[in-house]
């Protein structure tokens, strides 16, 4: 197997084909919605609601064949291009859904969680794993020195506090030509995915990442059943 580094890092402070889309590939509504929800209100909610499981059965559930399902792995790559060599960080990473198919694709993944128990797992998986290089990185200052080619974040919006604030430091851990990738479910009654009031539309994701400084979007909606696709720059 390819020489591949999987990096661990505890960064950042931490994550109906037709009736539910709420914007087309070619064009984004930036106005007219204002998000007056406070994040910290929301963040909390968000967490309490996920840690009604336990971390095991949380694992289950990421790595179930009902997530590959929906999730679509591997349209997601192919999605991505060519990851080859590629530094991403995989921010909410949990159990290291993605953080291991980057790393197979021949990118060097931080598999980013604050929960200690996830990183424990992450830690394991990774020493199990037939990885030839593994390197763990214990700190908080990755992410403001341009490091990141992508960094990533699936399901995990909706957890993230101060959000505008948030992801200006991830933009500046980014590389001037690197990007920002998104994956969230709609706002709206599909049969997976956190409660629908967690859930936000993808207006207020750009108009959001905009006040952090993305100022370039390429939105897909018709990649996955269930989740929207935002690449931001």
């Amino acid at each position: 197997m390819k020489n591949i580094a999987l990096i661990l890092t505890f960064f950042l402070c931490f994550g109906c084909k037709n009736n539910h889309r709420d914007v087309n590939t070619a064009q984004v509504k930036t106005s007219g919605h204002e998000h007056h929800n406070d994040t910290r209100s929301e963040h909390s909610s968000a967490n309490e609601h996920m840690h009604q499981s336990s971390v095991e059965k949380l694992i289950e559930r990421f790595e179930s064949p009902e997530r590959d399902a929906y999730q679509q792995p591997q349209k997601v790559l192919g999605f991505l291009g060519d990851l080859q060599g590629q530094t991403i960080m995989d921010i909410g990473a949990g159990s290291g859904y993605f953080s291991v198919k980057l790393a197979e694709k021949g990118a060097k993944v931080i598999a980013a969680d604050v929960d200690e128990e996830f990183q424990e797992f992450l830690q394991r998986r990774i020493e199990k794993s037939n990885f030839e290089s593994v390197v763990h990185i214990l700190g908080k200052k990755l992410g403001h020195n341009r490091s990141f080619s992508m960094q990533m974040m699936c399901n995990t919006y909706h957890h993230i506090e101060n959000r505008p604030e948030y992801f200006t430091k991830v933009k500046k851990g980014t590389k001037p030509e690197g990007q920002l990738v998104i994956i969230d479910f709609f706002k709206s009654e599909i049969p997976v995915g956190p409660p629908l009031g967690h859930r936000l539309p993808i207006d207020v994701v750009v108009n959001e990442l905009k006040k952090a400084g993305y100022n370039s979007f390429e939105v897909n909606v018709d990649l996955l059943p269930y989740q929207y696709i935002i690449k931001a720059k």
